[in-house]
């Protein structure tokens, strides 16, 4: 494969929103090993998780792509990405997924036996959500449950260990993943209901959900709050929550019912904000207290 097709790819899966996700992994990892260790993850254990990361995405937004090049086709907002405008073939992308599988199996094989045993679930669900759509409106969660095997994958990557306190960072960015796609999903309601697709806003209306998406952003806030008490840490993670509310607030005001011109502004830019803030906040928080 060419460099230059790599390039398509790449931005083909948008590869530079991994921001969204790479923070809460990190963070998982970091707080897991501090919480049930006492101690720093290792520098190689960083860089695993990191790898495993990279490829779970690469390969889960690639797929994606790929199961959906007829829909995307038919869809205005999506007809000029790379598979139905013809700028990479089929079996290119195939190759490039492979590919992104492998790495991720042989990075959670350099961690531990449980990584190894949870990779079947996580590479399920990510599969799964490529073809929730077709099915149900409960698609978003599902994404949710993608996302949040992120900072899920980091905890167990550094502990080696699912307990209580890592599910709540698991539930906690699952309703953030989940508020943030119902609300990018209502760009596109019209043509899910002429296509037959399933979202909350093709089922529900725009209105009623983008009151859902801010019932789980409540929920996600709750649950860092519920984080912050539970794991017993210190000021800084706290105001890192609040900005993180403040956040959500902010994202929610500039979507409404009506005018969905400042979508990609709250989407893109805020929650890549919003994970990056969470991320340093809480490294500010184990490293001066």
């Amino acid at each position: 494969m060419s460099l230059r097709k790599l390039k398509i790819i790449l931005e083909m899966i948008k590869f530079e929103h991994s921001i969204f996700a790479l923070p809460f992994a990190f963070m998982g990892a970091v707080l897991g090993n501090i919480v049930v260790e006492q101690t720093w993850p290792t520098w190689m254990e960083i860089l695993w998780v990191t790898v495993a990361m990279v490829g779970a995405r690469s390969a889960a937004m690639s797929l994606n792509r790929l199961i959906d090049r007829f829909i995307d086709a038919k869809n205005p907002r999506t007809a000029n990405r790379a598979i139905p405008a013809g700028l990479i073939s089929i079996a290119e992308v195939v190759i490039f997924i492979v590919v992104s599988f492998a790495v991720l199996f042989f990075a959670a094989f350099q961690l531990n036996p449980l990584a190894v045993k949870l990779l079947p679930l996580a590479v399920f669900v990510l599969i799964l959500y490529s073809y929730t759509k077709r099915f149900t409106w409960l698609c978003h969660f599902v994404l949710g449950v993608a996302i949040g095997f992120g900072p899920l994958g980091g905890w167990v990557a550094t502990t080696g260990q699912v307990d209580g306190t890592g599910l709540l960072l698991f539930i906690s960015v699952l309703f953030w993943t989940a508020g943030f796609d119902i609300m990018y999903a209502c760009q596109d309601t019209d043509f899910d209901r002429k296509e037959g697709l399933y979202s909350m806003p093709s089922r529900f209306g725009i209105g009623k959900a983008l009151m859902i998406a801010r019932g789980c952003h409540v929920i996600t806030f709750f649950g860092l709050l519920s984080l912050y008490m539970i794991a017993d840490l210190s000021i800084w993670f706290l105001v890192g929550v609040l900005i993180s509310g403040a956040i959500l607030l902010y994202e929610h005001s500039l979507v409404k019912p009506t005018d969905l011109s400042k979508l990609d502004v709250a989407f893109f830019n805020m929650n890549g904000i919003l994970s990056m803030v969470m991320f340093t906040f809480t490294m500010l928080d184990l490293v001066i207290s």
